[in-house]
């Protein structure tokens, strides 16, 4: 892999993301940017792209954290910096692995040393390294929550702190931060996208003529790094003195009063939770008007600010899609809007070219480039060196105005008939989901040793103290108490006589903390013909929905198998993505045979291989079905038989039971019964239900004693 970066006005197409980025140069206080994309967009390649743009910093000579010597840390653990000698070097590209510790990121402290020699042996982690720089997060949503927002804390407040039983040390952690993620493999909690300033969608064109023009581009780079990255050397340096002449002008320009209630008008028309919000979109709009060469915030700069800052902020609940209401937006602005005054002047900065806007990323914007006519230097806007790019835009009228596509269509009505579905079963148009609701706590027995998570028991970095062993590695977590008893009894043979206690190393004891672990939440969903009454499959689509909504908030991983006709389906391979499982449910049809043996089958056969590739995660089965078996003679007796792989691995089950009307014979209890499972039906799933369970029943066995009194 070649060493030269590919250039950052190479990389074709993608406005909103260069301009993210850009604009995160310019004032890293706008927070930060989440880049949200399929695989295959560029969108590493751009961030990697933009480190090279960024001005060369001055630090303190032998300095582990960058101080900077026109204003060093005071609080710097590597000592006051009075007369040092300064260095220069560009700055950082800092990236952080998906499988990244607590003390890689913030650092170590050695607690035996610290303990034994009264020495505080602190070593840096990936955000002194990030200090003054960028911080890349390939796969933010693939981390562990405590671990995203001890990152956020650290952007917010410019300062890492590191604590471990009284030892403390604090250092400066001012950096750049870019997330990417695919959202196909989970999301974010809104809690963590929130603490991101900008969030920019990403997608493939689809434009033939643009793609070519990325693999073009693309293979030009990887047949000859170095000259391919000297044909855009000159618009490098060009957008770089931009990003210097925007810094220097940001401390002049002005919000107005006009611009300042456009908007909070905005963010309260959009009812956005809190006021991060409001302080993100005047941050980003004051860069914005900075990166045009303006000293004024304008209506323009408060709109693209909105268009970056709030879309993310606006879902309500897991399934919710970011996204904004342009109308809406332009109405709020208008209604808020002050009188019109004449536009500013603009202080052309280094490297603009007459007519740029806010929009542009550069003086690749305006004209020819290295590679001919086109934006960017070259063919049309289209995508990464990777195969992205942004979404082709609407082609314009002649009066300005974007092309109209097609008359949208009606949607169809559902279909009045039965059709043919998989394997030749009839089926029937899918339901809607009912609406979701707060369901009971379903968790795996024992202490497991699997991901952070809020569901079942295990032994995890977090949580209440338990009990104390041997350091296993590095010691993290020290046991105070646990280790002066070990070491009191040999205070004399050790010869002590001063109050020091004398310590060694075979002395120390580590905390064992239990807390929470996340699960594997296998779904086997019953899609056959017994389940396709209208209203029935509406509340067992609820039911699962609202299981699916309390797997994400417990931060499971799930899957989905179906069955109906002759055989069982993955409808859903184990992820992080409960969305995709909300969109496979609602998509389900039903219809056919019962072939619930094939069902348990494949769902033994799913958690064999996801055992293997994660075998400290525990699963837990939901098998949503009325307990019928159709298909042969002996259909439930080998759905019985098939019930007993579950319990001689012993694989936590839940049945849910969504047999119907006035007759019931009582075949999924009998399931989970084979399944050493818990049995419950639609209406005991609530959490309420359960609430009023318990009160009934205590107040039956409450009756018979005032009776009797």
């Amino acid at each position: 892999m070649s060493d030269v970066r590919y250039p950052f006005t190479a990389i074709v197409g993608m406005a909103d993301l260069r301009l993210g980025l850009l604009l995160n140069a310019v004032s890293p206080a706008v927070g930060g940017v989440l880049v949200r994309g399929e695989k295959g967009t560029a969108k590493s390649t751009m961030v990697r792209a933009l480190a090279g743009l960024l001005p060369s910093i001055a630090a303190v000579d032998g300095c582990r954290f960058a101080c900077d010597p026109a204003a060093p840390d005071p609080a710097c653990p590597d000592g006051a910096h009075d007369g040092a000698d300064e260095t220069h070097r560009p700055a950082r590209l800092v990236e952080l692995p998906v499988g990244v510790s607590e003390d890689r990121i913030v650092g170590s402290l050695d607690l035996e040393r610290a303990l034994a020699e009264g020495v505080k042996a602190y070593e840096p982690g990936l955000l002194a390294r990030a200090h003054r720089g960028v911080l890349y997060i390939d796969e933010v949503n693939l981390l562990q929550d405590h671990v995203v927002d001890l990152l956020l804390d650290a952007a917010a407040m410019g300062r890492s702190y590191v604590e471990r039983e009284g030892v403390s040390v604090r250092h400066a952690a001012r950096f750049l931060l870019v997330g990417t993620m695919n959202p196909e493999e989970g999301e974010l909690r809104p809690q963590l996208l929130d603490r991101f300033g900008l969030t920019v969608e990403i997608a493939a064109t689809r434009e033939p003529a643009e793609r070519a023009e990325v693999v073009r581009r693309r293979l030009a780079y990887d047949a000859d790094p170095a000259g391919f990255a000297a044909r855009f050397a000159e618009d490098e340096r060009a957008l770089a003195g931009r990003i210097t002449a925007a810094r220097e002008l940001l401390p002049e320009v002005e919000l107005t009063d006009t611009a300042l209630r456009q908007i909070t008008a905005v963010c309260a028309a959009f009812e956005v939770d809190g006021l991060r919000a409001d302080i993100v979109m005047a941050r980003t709009a004051v860069a914005l008007a900075a990166w045009a060469g303006r000293t004024q915030v304008l209506e323009e700069d408060v709109r693209k600010a909105a268009q970056l800052a709030l879309p993310h902020r606006r879902r309500r609940n897991p399934f919710d899609a970011p996204g904004l209401d342009e109308e809406q937006l332009e109405r709020t602005l208008e209604e808020h809007a002050g009188p019109e005054e004449p536009e500013p002047a603009e202080r052309p900065s280094e490297g603009e070219q007459p007519g740029e806007g806010p929009e542009g990323s550069g003086p690749e914007d305006d004209g020819p480039g290295p590679d001919g006519p086109g934006p960017d230097g070259g063919g049309p806007d289209g995508g990464g060196p990777d195969g992205g790019g942004g979404a082709p835009a609407p082609a314009d009228t002649p009066d300005g105005s974007a092309a109209a596509g097609p008359e949208p269509q009606a949607p169809a009505e559902p279909e009045a008939f039965p059709q043919q579905g998989r394997g030749g079963a009839p089926q029937t148009a899918p339901v809607a989901a009912g609406e979701p609701y707060r369901t009971r706590l379903f968790k795996v027995e024992g202490t497991g040793k699997g991901a952070q998570g809020r569901r079942s028991p295990a032994e995890t970095d977090g949580g209440h103290t338990i009990r104390a062993r041997r350091p296993q590695g590095r010691l993290a977590r020290l046991h105070l108490s646990a280790t002066l008893r070990a070491a009191a009894p040999h205070q004399v043979a050790r010869g002590r006589d001063s109050r020091a206690l004398l310590l060694q190393k075979d002395d120390f004891r580590e905390q064992v903390r239990q807390g929470r672990e996340s699960n594997l939440v296998l779904f086997l969903v019953d899609a056959s013909g017994s389940m396709a009454a209208r209203q029935r499959m509406t509340a067992v689509k609820g039911a699962v929905l609202s299981l699916l909504m309390d797997a994400y908030q417990r931060r499971d991983k799930i899957g989905m198998i179906t069955f109906r006709g002759a055989s069982a389906e993955l409808a859903l391979p184990p992820t992080s993505s409960v969305e995709v499982g909300a969109a496979r449910l609602e998509s389900l049809p039903t219809g056919g045979r019962t072939p619930l043996a094939a069902g348990l089958l494949r769902a033994h056969e799913v958690l064999r291989v996801e055992r293997m590739r994660d075998p400290h995660r525990r699963p837990l089965l939901v098998v949503v079905t009325d307990g019928r078996a159709t298909g042969s003679r002996d259909a439930v007796a080998r759905s019985h038989q098939a019930a007993g792989l579950f319990t001689a691995q012993g694989v936590a089950s839940v049945v849910l039971d969504c047999e119907a009307g006035p007759v019931r014979l009582g075949l999924a209890r009998t399931l989970a019964a084979r399944l050493g499972a818990t049995a419950v039906t639609l209406d005991e799933l609530r959490a309420e239900g359960v609430a009023s369970l318990v009160r009934d029943n205590r107040a039956n066995r409450a009756t018979p004693t005032r009776k009797a009194a």
